[in-house]
């Protein structure tokens, strides 16, 4: 049981409102973690925005949900591993690949998200080298450095609230 009750589309302000319904025709149903953001609009707001700019980084589909995947695991959140494993079956991953995306293990890109959050940013020079070395420009670490920070908010938020999970359930 959600400890933070999320906001129904019918008592949405009118800030959020529109939002809300352009997530829902998105995505084709209303998450929850959405639901929980539009208690604060202006958050909601940033949140889809920052979205939206990070939708276009060099990164691919699959690097993206790599990335998601490993920050939810170390951050513990059950919600957006259940909804990113979603998201990744549809980017192309397969089961085996979204579970070694989890543990930092499919790529250069989920190992990397994985020691940015466990180590809460403070890499080892060898950490930032192996990644270089694997093919990850000084561009592309940056723009994971900003998908762990825009995954974390939602990761804290849903483990904050408790948020119900309303995508398949996964094995934790």
């Amino acid at each position: 049981m959600s400890r933070i009750i999320p906001v129904s589309l019918e008592h949405a302000t009118d800030a959020t409102r529109p939002l809300l319904e352009g997530v829902q025709k998105k995505i084709g149903f209303l998450p929850n973690a959405f639901r929980m953001l539009a208690h604060a609009p202006a958050v909601l707001a940033s949140y889809l925005q920052n979205s939206a700019t990070l939708d276009k980084t060099s990164l691919s589909a699959k690097e993206k949900e790599a990335v998601f995947l490993a920050t939810s695991q170390v951050n513990g959140c059950g919600y957006c591993l259940a909804a990113h494993t979603f998201f990744a079956g549809k980017a192309g991953l397969s089961s085996q690949e979204i579970l070694s995306a989890r543990q930092g293990q499919l790529d250069a890109y989920a190992l990397l998200a994985r020691q940015i959050t466990e180590s809460r940013g403070h890499l080892s020079s060898e950490q930032i080298a192996a990644a270089r070395a694997a093919g990850i420009t000084d561009a592309k670490i940056i723009e994971v450095i900003a998908h762990v920070a825009s995954q974390t908010l939602t990761n804290f938020m849903n483990n904050v609230a408790l948020t119900d999970i309303d995508f398949p359930a996964i094995d934790a």
